[in-house]
């Protein structure tokens, strides 16, 4: 329903502000002061608010609504304010917020009430005004401690305040904003940009707008740069190119140009974008150096670009983030050297390769003999009612590195473990303790190499129950294991025709909380790490194992929460099946050998037999006929 809102100052009976139908109209001495409330739960929609209060504001306001198609348009409606203003006893007219177009002149009101014995200092977001360098030259205090700047930059933005001072130690300061508006425009364009051929790449447009950016418009080779019509480039969301895989299409000259609601100050200039394949590595070093102390270590590292033209720059750190020893290493052709070799040299190292285009790594690891490694130390703690936080610096640091909690009560036999799933984390929380009670920690540090050493352990005690939680705790202490987990147990294993089939039964108690099962294998005597998975089965086939050798293998179970309890280990013994194939080959081997002269002998009596029988009926044959012949 249309209708007009107004208000009027009751003292002066005139209207100061009015608004219909979405647009407002305000009097010159309230003009940046007075605006509409709108969309807040606790006013009506009618509220106004007021700022950058002055003594001269002080009065009866009447408020208004008038319906202008019905008759009588106004009626006696209305609510009646009195604003009383207190304080105001330095500052007369304060500054009210402005918004201005760039190059225009800024000006604010702080004026003094008592100029003669009152001093005016003006900052801007927090900093005065004489330290502020962009300001120095055009800005301007008038008598009355009024403030103007000429011409306005962009830079000009943001809270200005004026404090005053009296000679009595009084004071009083009062804000405004100054909002600078300007065309949309290009602030930095370098002239070349290289981007590393088949991999993505983003280039960008260094722009500042105000009002906001609404569209950014790129050109390539002087043709409009539509990346809907380009397969493979996308706009980001503040207007900038990204290419998922730039190839040598993607080079060319850009220009993009900025524009908001007031336009646009004009494309950038020409983007020269070369594309550049990043550096290859021709030589890089091993993945480990082990040196005695005091020896020289040379690690080696060489890049060249692709296209052979440059060599790329190399460079050498340490991954922790410590400085190379300044008077022991020199690095020569690409190669890092480091002389007189001492304990702290240890760790991991990076080699990087850099060209226009990008940056490859390399990392190794260097170690000194005779010089164990460091386990976790520095371990700090902190705790709750049921659970305790354990800290940690690591010992030394590897890739892919992994550590293990291990805590139980002080009392307890059993240890029980809590797997840290992400990667170079250094804390871990242990819930689901006992309130009030003390438990000891320790940490284990793995990596690909297998275990490495436990740190020294630390005793720590949750904090005592609450009033409000006895019924818990007294079930905790009626059930220490609540919210815990069993291991594994009956580990066995089969020796099948694919190799060895390990099984186990879920945990006794906590089964339906078992995210996962691990299943860890190691070759003895050496006690090395062979092999390492995850499994949601109770069952697991070993293949490939070593013959004539002993295993040992165990079951490790996870917790949804992340606790770890580990079942006992399981050895197994797998035989030489060569042996056992050269016993079976010979045995084969020796009975068709015998097969083979049984055939033969037989064959030799039977040719003989049957010679035997042909020679007797010759005989008989020729008797009969010397008869024959005789008669």
């Amino acid at each position: 329903m249309p209708h007009h809102i107004n208000s009027n100052a009751r003292h002066s009976n005139k209207k100061i502000f009015t608004w219909y139908e979405g647009e407002s109209i305000t009097s010159e001495l309230y003009n940046g002061r007075l605006s509409l409330v709108t969309n807040h739960p606790e006013y009506g929609k009618a509220s106004v608010n007021l700022t950058a209060i002055r003594e001269s504001d002080q009065g009866w306001y009447h408020c208004q609504i008038i319906f202008p198609n019905r008759s009588p348009s106004a009626r006696n409606n209305g609510t009646l304010f009195h604003l009383a203003v207190q304080g105001g006893s330095l500052i007369k007219i304060p500054p009210v917020n402005q918004t201005i177009m760039e190059g225009q002149t800024a000006f604010f009101h702080c004026v003094m009430k008592y100029p003669e014995t009152s001093t005016i200092g003006w900052f801007k977001d927090g900093t005065p005004l004489e330290e502020v360098q962009d300001l120095i030259r055009r800005r301007h205090t008038g008598p009355d401690g009024s403030l103007s700047i000429d011409p306005t930059m962009m830079s000009d933005l943001g809270e200005y305040e004026c404090r005053v001072n009296n000679t009595e130690g009084e004071f009083q300061f009062a804000k405004a904003f100054l909002n600078i508006q300007y065309k949309a425009k290009v602030i930095y364009a370098p002239p070349e940009v290289y981007l590393p051929f088949g991999q993505p790449a983003v280039l960008d447009c260094h722009f500042r707008a105000n009002p906001p950016l609404k569209i950014l418009r790129w050109e390539k080779d002087g043709l409009l740069f539509d990346s809907y019509n380009v397969p493979g480039v996308f706009y980001k969301s503040n207007g900038s190119l990204y290419f998922s895989k730039v190839d040598e299409s993607t080079a060319g000259s850009y220009t993009c140009t900025p524009y908001n609601d007031l336009g646009t100050d004009g494309p950038s200039p020409i983007i020269s974008v070369i594309v550049l394949r990043p550096p290859i590595f021709s030589i890089t070093p091993k993945p480990i150096y082990i040196q005695k102390l005091g020896e020289t270590a040379e690690l080696p590292c060489e890049a060249i670009d692709r296209d052979g033209n440059n060599r790329p720059t190399i460079v050498w750190s340490r991954k922790d983030g410590s400085l190379l020893p300044d008077e022991r290493h020199t690095i020569n052709a690409g190669n890092l050297i480091i002389t007189n070799l001492v304990e702290t040299d240890r760790g991991m190292y990076e080699c990087s390769a850099t060209n226009e285009a990008a940056s490859i790594t390399a990392e190794t690891e260097l170690m000194i003999e005779n010089i164990a490694p460091r386990p976790p130390y520095n371990l700090t703690a902190n705790s709750t009612e049921t659970a305790i936080t354990v800290r940690w610096q690591p010992g030394y640091l590897r890739p892919n590195l992994e550590y293990t909690v291990w805590y139980r009560l002080t009392e307890s036999p059993e240890w029980r473990t809590l797997r840290i799933m992400q990667k170079n984390i250094m804390e871990a929380t242990i819930q689901n303790l006992q309130p009030g009670r003390e438990y000891e920690f320790m940490v284990l540090s793995q990596d690909k190499y297998g275990d490495g050493m436990f740190s020294k352990t630390i005793r720590f005690s949750t904090q005592e129950s609450s009033i409000e939680s006895n019924e818990v705790n007294l079930m905790h202490h009626s059930n220490p294991l609540a919210g815990s987990i069993s291991a594994p147990w009956n580990v066995t294993a089969t020796n099948n025709v694919q190799g060895w089939l390990v099984h186990w039964q879920p945990p006794k108690r906590g089964s339906e909380s078992v995210r996962l099962y691990t299943v860890r294998w190691w070759k003895e005597p050496e006690h090395f790490l062979i092999g390492t998975i995850e499994t949601f089965d109770h069952f697991y086939q070993l293949r490939h194992l070593k013959e004539d050798a002993i295993f040992q293998i165990q079951v490790i179970a996870t917790s949804i929460n992340g606790e770890q309890l580990a079942s006992d280990v399981l050895t197994i013994e797998v035989p030489s099946h060569r042996k056992t194939r050269a016993l079976l080959i010979g045995s084969t081997v020796g009975i068709a050998f015998l097969l083979c002269a049984l055939v033969a002998f037989l064959y030799v009596k039977r040719s003989c037999l049957r010679h035997l029988f042909v020679s007797g009926d010759e005989d008989g044959g020729a008797k009969e006929s010397d008869k024959m012949n005789n008669t």
